[in-house]
């Protein structure tokens, strides 16, 4: 089985994205990261492909995902060690 397409785009002082962030290191996920604040381009994409700036958004395929719980959810749900 092949593993989607996965990107979080976050902020660093987020709380939410802190707590998301802390569920992925607890559970030794790594996946691509991109900071809105780091790069003004991460925030243009994350309002070209998810239509609203709201942190933090999981991409799955391009589609994104919000809400720190519904992200970890997913993961608990959807993620195996490979």
């Amino acid at each position: 089985m092949t593993r989607p397409s996965l990107v979080l785009y976050h902020d660093i002082p987020c709380p939410y994205c802190k707590r998301v962030r802390a569920y992925l290191e607890s559970q030794d996920i790594h996946i691509p990261m991109k900071d809105i604040m780091e790069d003004p381009k991460n925030w243009e994409d994350l309002l070209a492909i998810g239509g609203k700036g709201q942190v933090p958004c999981l991409m799955i395929d391009g589609k994104p995902l919000y809400e720190s719980l519904d992200i970890i959810n997913w993961f608990k749900q959807n993620w195996t060690p490979q």
